[in-house]
């Protein structure tokens, strides 16, 4: 089944296998920020990770529409979600910390 396919995986700069966590929907976008993995994906679920356990940070927003794009601000403040009908959704953070 699709929901099969959707896994991170997660290896060291060295090649060294480190965990892999089974996701439930297909991500169409994520990036890095800190100790955290944002994504977003085609069901509109913005989920943000630890980067070195893969477990969910926070309980995944639904955004009720496929979501195509991910930034973060330079500050960490904010996550700019673009939406498949074009609306971009900002979405305040805090500091990371306090995610």
């Amino acid at each position: 089944s699709p929901q099969d396919k959707n896994a991170l995986h997660l290896y060291s700069v060295n090649g060294k296998y480190l965990g892999s966590e089974t996701l439930k929907e297909e991500v169409s976008d994520l990036c890095v920020t800190g100790e955290y993995i944002v994504m977003g994906s085609l069901q509109g679920f913005l989920s943000i990770r630890d980067l070195y356990s893969l477990s969910l940070s926070i309980s995944p927003l639904a955004m009720r529409l496929p979501i195509h794009c991910i930034s973060v601000t330079k500050e960490y403040s904010h996550i700019l979600v673009g939406l498949e009908d074009g609306k971009l959704i900002i979405v305040g953070v805090g500091k990371p910390a306090e995610v």
